[in-house]
């Protein structure tokens, strides 16, 4: 049985067949919605059903029941069960159409024992806007990609980024370790719909856990020394304390963000260590009895953000502020 998809927005209609997802039908009508993984992680795709009702045939990791129960979606794996009304509104500042670029490796350095950063520079006439918070694909030769968000402020040219290596990933454990300054990529940006959302302006709340912290430094440093920055707090969750690799910078925000506190929280800290314990998401519960009067950005591993969110979500968190980036790595998604 085939199903009648209106966008709220636009009032464009298109048609699902049976056991087709809305993503699926509206890309095959060449409807845009925003999408990342397609499999149900990073929740990108993310809708408001109107009317009508979905189904899956497995619930996906990105969306929490509680979101399901305010009448959220995700496109990629909901199945209609009837004819949908949907919304898939996103207030977004303007950035460039994604587009395929020659970068130039600018630096390449170690940030810590398995994380490196790497610098890009992209033509001139590329012309590049981008949300700080977005990611880039660097394109292989097989035709596949692997993403990696921007970690500094938006730069018409200059790209920053934080490559952790995965034992045995393609490239982050093979071609990254051997770029040299001069070297070409080729990369398809930007993407991403995970920005700061200036219309909150409530007090900021950052989670990240490894290099989930490049998109939130990229939003941070959007912010610094402006005058609507609202009040900042960042938790940063690593295992050790080695594992810190801007330990040092961030504590230099200070003095450039509004109210600025950065909570670091470590997994599995030595004896030496001083500061929080456990995991990142606990240690916002800890301080925060009340969460409905702030906007909450979360970037990571898939596990942390669906705690999270679960967790946030109880204690007063609002939906419609709660903005999440899953890091999901490649062997994830062959799964």
């Amino acid at each position: 049985m085939a199903y009648r998809i209106q966008l709220l927005e636009t009032a464009q209609t298109f048609i699902a067949q049976a056991g087709e997802s809305v993503l699926e039908a509206a890309l095959r009508q060449d409807q845009r919605l925003p999408h990342e993984c397609r499999f149900g992680g990073c929740g990108t795709c993310r809708i408001r059903l109107v009317e009508g009702a979905v189904r899956y045939d497995e619930f996906p990791p990105g969306l929490t029941p509680e979101e399901a129960a305010e009448g959220y979606a995700l496109a990629c794996q909901a199945q209609p069960e009837s004819d949908l009304v949907i919304s898939a509104a996103r207030h977004l500042p303007p950035c460039s159409e994604p587009a395929r670029h020659v970068a130039t490796v600018k630096a390449v350095r170690p940030l810590a024992e398995d994380v490196l950063h790497l610098a890009l520079e992209v033509p001139c006439e590329a012309e590049l806007l981008y949300r700080a918070g977005q990611y880039i694909n660097i394109l292989l030769p097989d035709g596949s990609h692997r993403s990696f968000s921007m970690a500094s402020r938006p730069h018409p040219q200059v790209l920053d980024f934080h490559i952790r290596r995965i034992p045995e990933g393609r490239f982050t454990s093979g071609d990254a370790a051997r770029l040299q300054p001069g070297d070409r990529l080729p990369v398809e940006l930007p993407h991403g719909t995970f920005c700061y959302h200036a219309e909150d302006y409530r007090p900021l709340i950052m989670v990240a856990t490894g290099t989930g912290l490049a998109p939130i430094k990229s939003i941070l440093e959007s912010l610094m020394d402006d005058e609507d920055c609202p009040p900042v707090s960042l938790y940063w969750g690593m295992r050790t304390e080695a594992d810190l690799y801007l330990h040092d910078e961030i504590q230099a925000w200070a003095g450039r963000l509004c109210d600025f506190r950065y909570v670091p929280v470590l997994s599995r800290a030595g004896a030496g260590w001083n500061g929080r314990r456990g995991h990142v998401q606990d240690a916002v519960l800890a301080d925060v009895d009340d969460l409905s009067e702030h906007a909450i950005y979360l970037c990571g591993s898939p596990a942390m953000i669906g705690d999270a969110k679960r967790a946030f979500l109880a204690r007063g968190a609002s939906i419609d502020q709660l903005y999440s980036d899953s890091f999901t790595f490649q062997s994830a998604i062959a799964a």
